[in-house]
């Protein structure tokens, strides 16, 4: 009998059903569909609401980050990530940082931008002012969707108008500004998008299309900076190379892509742990890098007169402690606990801090003893793990492979043998 991903009604079935069809298609065997089974601090039924075609659910390591020192105040740092180093490199950013006094934030307001595209205008420029002139109509329509948010000091603040040429003709771009207070906003944001729509038609005489937030969210930005004693990094040649290292990135956005990488590491793992919306937070941060159409870093490094090094950061930050998975899933609840954070903007703050606290560590080992050595030496677990080690093994081999310089599936599996071999 074929097989087929052809399964029409497959939504209605029960996950027992679902995951007796995806036995069959995969040859699954029953061990792996009892992991399956199994979806530990998630409940079955609470998993089914938040996605469709649930079939299991698929655990991360959770792990904290500690002394982390921001605006005064000491914070562990929940994150939940598979990448060996992340989370020691953290903390050890952090305990350097921490001898310059810790992390210094700011932020703006949690304003999201919502665009409403309209296009088969004949008069766009003409257009965009007729909009402007219903603005308060627009803005007044806006908010009548979402009341509670308007009580709590939020809505829809204002709006601009841009006309841009495409390949398909000009379009008139209706941006409303809404202040989302302490949720990421988008069902907030679509909501009046939808609701405003019919008024920028009559208005424009044209079709509306999209109506949809943002994930660039320039007005919407947290800050971090930090200065760290030269002898906290390992002296002034340290210092040296990561201003260098910085550079590089600066100018190359090969090298961008990568210092960029290392920030977001620290970031998407505490987004990760509180079910934020990791895809809308990595889709900001490297659009804002790229808003001057050259692609580059989101933090910047520099040596003092004393010698010591300086490190800020400045990046959109969607997120929410309030809304969505945040407040339901039982395993993000207690991160956003362990985290301590208040607000929405408290929050964004925080992850801005721990961005940078993780590029000062990869940056640090750049430039001081290199990448691999704390990060293969956690990474040699891993291999060891699948190369079928247990237990006590798993060390023994790892550290065997690092002595050797050796880190590969191939020879873990070798060593594995002559372990047993000798046992």
């Amino acid at each position: 009998m074929s097989k087929t991903s052809n399964l029409p009604g497959f939504y209605k079935l029960d996950r027992e059903e679902r995951l007796r069809i995806v036995k069959n298609f995969a040859d699954l065997t029953d061990e792996e569909l009892n992991l399956l089974r199994n979806t530990g601090s998630l409940p079955a039924e609470l998993a089914e609401r938040m996605i469709e075609n649930v079939i299991g659910v698929f655990p991360l390591p959770l792990a904290v980050a500690v002394n982390f020192l921001i605006n005064s105040r000491d914070y562990i740092i929940p994150m939940a990530i598979e990448e060996p180093s992340v989370v020691a490199a953290a903390s050890y950013a952090a305990k350097m940082a921490r001898q310059g006094g810790g992390f210094h934030t700011n932020s703006t307001e949690s304003i999201m931008i919502g665009q409403v595209q309209t296009v088969r205008v004949k008069d766009p420029y003409a257009a965009k002012m007729r909009i402007l002139e219903i603005k308060d109509q627009i803005l007044e329509k806006a908010n009548e969707q979402d009341p509670l948010l308007v009580s709590l000091g939020g809505g829809a603040k204002d709006l601009d108008v841009k006309v841009i040429q495409t390949t398909v003709g000009p379009m008139v771009i209706t941006e409303l500004y809404v202040d989302c207070k302490d949720a990421m906003g988008a069902n907030a944001v679509n909501t009046m998008n939808e609701a405003v729509a019919p008024l920028i038609e009559r208005a424009t005489g044209g079709r509306v299309y999209l109506r949809i937030i943002s994930n660039l969210a320039t007005k919407r930005l947290a800050r971090a900076w930090c200065r760290v004693p030269k002898e906290a990094v390992g002296g002034e040649e340290v210092v040296d190379g990561i201003v260098n290292a910085y550079a590089f990135a600066a100018a190359d956005p090969y090298r961008a892509a990568t210092h960029n990488k290392g920030i977001m590491n620290g970031i998407i793992a505490v987004v990760m742990a509180t079910c934020n919306d990791h895809r809308a937070v990595e889709a900001g941060a490297h659009a804002y890098a790229a808003r001057t159409g050259h692609y580059t870093t989101l933090s910047v490094w520099e040596k003092t007169p004393e010698g010591d090094l300086i490190g800020s950061i400045e990046i959109p930050m969607a997120v929410g402690i309030v809304g969505g998975a945040v407040r339901t899933h039982p395993i993000a609840k207690i991160a956003l606990k362990i985290l301590g954070v208040k607000t929405a903007r408290e929050f964004g703050e925080v992850l801005a801090a721990v961005g940078l606290a993780q590029n000062l560590g990869a940056l640090r080992a750049l430039a001081h003893e290199g990448i691999q050595r704390g990060h293969m030496s956690l990474h040699a677990r891993n291999i060891a793990i699948a190369a079928g080690a247990t237990g006590e093994l798993i060390d023994i081999i790892a550290e065997k492979m690092v002595e050797e310089r050796q880190i590969r599936m191939d020879r873990a599996k070798q060593l594995i043998e002559e372990y047993k071999g000798k046992t």
